[in-house]
C-alpha cells in the first residue's frame, strides 16, 4: 500500500508563489518605467523653457532698440547654434479711446519662441511699447 508523506520542511519554492513575486515585480518595474519616461519629458520642457526664455529675452532687446518704423511683424530662427529654436514675431497697434493724438503710438508686441518638429514646446511673450510724438527743435 502507498502512502504519502507530506514534507515539512521544503526546499524550494510553489509555482503559486513564484508567480505572486513576477507579477509583484512586474508592477514595480512598469510603476518605475513610467517615472522615469515622465522624468525625461520634464527635463525636455525644463530645458526647453529656460533656453526660450533667453532667447526671447534676446529678441525682445532687438525689439526695444527698434524704431516705430522698423516694428513690423516676422519671424525666423535662431541659426545653427540653437537649431530647432524659431520665433514668431506679431505687432499689432493698440489704441486708447479718447486719445486720438496718440493713434499708433501704443504698439502690443507678441513673441512666439518654438522648438521641435510640429512645434510640440511654446513660449510666448507679450510687450506693449510707447511710443511718443517726436518733438520738433
Amino acid at each position: 500500500m502507498w502512502t504519502w508523506k507530506i514534507r515539512n520542511n521544503p526546499r524550494g519554492f510553489t509555482l503559486l508563489e513564484v508567480m505572486i513575486a513576477v507579477a509583484v515585480l512586474t508592477i514595480a518595474l512598469a510603476a518605475i518605467l513610467g517615472l522615469q519616461s515622465r522624468s525625461l519629458t520634464l527635463a525636455s520642457e525644463s530645458r526647453f523653457q529656460t533656453t526660450a526664455a533667453l532667447l526671447a529675452q534676446g529678441k525682445m532687446a532687438e525689439v526695444a532698440v527698434a524704431g516705430i518704423g522698423d516694428l513690423t511683424s516676422d519671424s525666423g530662427d535662431f541659426g545653427d547654434v540653437f537649431s530647432g529654436y524659431a520665433w514668431r514675431l506679431s505687432v499689432q497697434n493698440t489704441d486708447l479711446p479718447g486719445l486720438e493724438k496718440m493713434k499708433g503710438r501704443l504698439k502690443r508686441i507678441d513673441l512666439e519662441v518654438t522648438c521641435g518638429e510640429g512645434e510640440i514646446f511654446q513660449y510666448d511673450l507679450r510687450l506693449y511699447r510707447f511710443f511718443p510724438p517726436e518733438t520738433k527743435k
